[in-house]
């Protein structure tokens, strides 16, 4: 996943579970795994921004 290509909450979600299904089948290789753990670390920090701002936003909103 490219940082520089924004995608939506739900869409990073998804692309989560995908991730988390395709580990626990057993059948990603070694290689395929260290690129999946990559994105997905990736797809979990974007998450976590997302959240923040949302929250950051909804406080300044409620003031």
């Amino acid at each position: 996943m490219d940082k520089e290509k924004e995608i939506s909450y739900d869409d990073a979600m998804k692309r989560l579970e995908e991730i988390v299904v395709q580990m626990e089948s057993g059948k990603t290789g070694i290689d395929s795994l260290v690129a999946q753990l990559k994105e997905a670390r990736q797809l979990v920090q974007m998450c976590k921004d997302k959240l923040l701002k949302t929250e950051e936003e909804i406080n300044k909103l409620m003031n």
